[in-house]
C-alpha cells in the first residue's frame, strides 16, 4: 500500500534554506539579500545563483530582523488625540494626508497612536518609543513644556501646532494671526461691522493668535471691540453649535451680529446649524467664516468662505523633517523652529454683503 504524501510545508523559507539551495552559507545568502557587507569576496556567478534560489523559494526578507540589523523600522509614528464624541476630525484626516504622502514616497510606514488626552495620556509615549517606530509626530500636542521635556530622548519628534514650543523639537505651525486679521479684513470689506467671533479654547496659542488677529482687524478700522461678541468652544461642531445657540439665548431682542468669525470649520458649521435651527439664513441674513479648509469647509451648505491653512503640506512637511532627523534622508540640516507657513482667505457662499436691514436676535423656542 502506497504510502500517503506528506502535506507541502508552509514555513516560509529562511536564509539557511536559501544558502542550502544555492551551495552557500546563511551568511553568505544574508550578505546578498539584505546588502550587508562581508569580508568574503561574492563574486557575480555566485551571487545571482542565490538571487535564483530566493526566487525559487519565494523568501521574503523578515522584517523584524532586518530592522535589527540596520537598527531602523522604516516606520514613522503619528499621536493625536481622539475624542469619544464619533465626530470625523477633518483638521486631523488632512494633516494624516499629508503624512501618509510623504511617507510613501520615502517607503516608510505610518503607525498612528490614540491617545485620551495629552494631560494625562502622554506617559503613554514612553511605551509606543519602544523601538517599534524610528521616530514620532504629534498634531496639536496641548501638553506644557516641562511634560515636553520629559519627552523619551531617544526618538525624534516634531510637533504640528503645539501648544508650547519643546525644545529641541522643530514645530510646524501656519501664521494663524495673520489669518484671522485678512479673514475680519475680508467681512469689514463686506460692510460688516459687529463681528462676532467664535473663539477656541482661553489658553490655547492657536485661539489666542487668532483673537489677536481678530482685534488688530477692528482696530485697524476704528471698528469698536466689543467684549459681548466673543465666546469660547472646543474646536467641534457639536461645541460651535451650543455656543451660537447659547449666545442668541441670552441677547434675544438685541440687534444680531452682521457676521460670525469662527476659530475653525467645525465650530463654524455647528454655528450654521444653530442659525437655521432659528430660522436665520447664512449669508442673507448673517455671514458665517471660520478657519482651515478642511473637506467639511467644501461640504457644507452653503460652502464656507474659510482661512485655508495648508495642512497637506504641514504633514508633508512634518514627515520631511522627521525623516531628516531620524537620518532616513542624510546630510540636511534641521531648520529653525517654529516653521511658519503662509495662510489665505478663500471666498465662499457663506460670506455676502451686510444686509440691508440690520436683524433683531429672535426668541427662541426652549429644547
Amino acid at each position: 500500500m502506497p504510502r500517503p504524501r506528506k502535506p507541502k510545508s508552509s514555513r516560509a523559507a529562511t536564509l539557511a534554506d536559501v544558502g542550502r539551495a544555492a551551495g552557500v552559507s546563511a551568511m553568505a545568502a544574508s550578505a546578498v539579500l539584505n546588502s550587508v557587507k562581508t569580508s568574503s569576496r561574492i563574486s557575480a556567478e555566485t551571487r545571482e545563483r542565490i538571487l535564483a534560489a530566493a526566487a525559487e523559494l519565494q523568501y521574503r526578507p523578515n522584517a523584524a530582523a532586518r530592522a535589527l540589523l540596520h537598527r531602523r523600522m522604516n516606520t514613522i509614528g503619528v499621536a493625536a488625540v481622539v475624542d469619544d464624541k464619533n465626530e470625523l476630525n477633518h483638521y486631523f484626516l488632512a494633516l494624516l494626508n499629508g503624512v501618509l504622502t510623504a511617507a510613501t514616497h520615502h517607503e516608510q510606514n505610518t503607525t498612528v497612536f490614540a491617545l485620551h488626552d495629552w494631560s494625562n495620556d502622554t506617559r503613554r509615549l514612553d511605551s509606543v518609543c519602544d523601538g517599534r517606530i524610528d521616530g514620532l509626530i504629534l498634531f496639536a500636542p496641548t501638553f506644557d513644556a516641562e511634560v515636553g521635556r520629559k519627552l523619551p530622548a531617544h526618538t525624534p519628534y516634531v510637533t504640528i501646532h503645539a501648544n508650547h514650543a519643546v525644545e529641541g523639537v522643530v514645530n510646524i505651525e501656519s501664521d494663524e494671526e495673520n489669518g484671522a486679521f485678512m479673514m475680519v479684513e475680508h467681512l469689514l470689506a463686506q460692510g460688516h461691522r459687529r463681528i462676532m467671533h467664535i473663539a477656541g479654547p482661553e489658553g490655547f496659542t492657536g485661539a489666542d493668535r487668532r483673537v489677536t488677529g481678530y482685534r488688530r482687524a477692528l482696530k485697524k478700522h476704528k471698528v469698536r471691540f466689543e467684549r459681548s461678541l466673543v465666546v469660547h468652544s472646543l474646536f467641534d461642531d457639536t461645541h460651535g453649535h451650543e455656543a451660537m445657540r447659547g449666545w442668541l439665548q441670552h441677547h434675544a431682542g438685541e440687534p444680531l451680529p452682521h457676521a460670525v468669525f469662527c476659530a475653525n470649520d467645525a465650530i463654524a458649521i455647528g454655528c450654521i446649524e444653530a442659525l437655521a435651527e432659528c430660522g436665520l439664513r447664512v449669508p442673507d441674513d448673517i455671514s458665517v467664516a471660520g478657519f482651515d479648509d478642511t473637506l467639511a469647509s467644501r461640504a457644507s451648505v452653503p460652502q464656507l468662505t474659510t482661512v485655508r491653512q495648508p495642512l497637506v503640506q504641514m504633514g508633508r512637511q512634518a514627515t520631511q523633517i522627521l525623516l531628516e532627523r531620524i537620518g532616513t534622508i542624510p546630510n540636511v540640516p534641521p531648520p529653525p523652529s517654529p516653521v511658519v507657513l503662509p495662510v489665505e482667505v478663500v471666498e465662499r457662499a457663506s460670506v455676502g454683503p451686510r444686509p440691508a436691514v440690520d436683524r433683531i436676535v429672535p426668541a427662541l423656542k426652549r429644547r
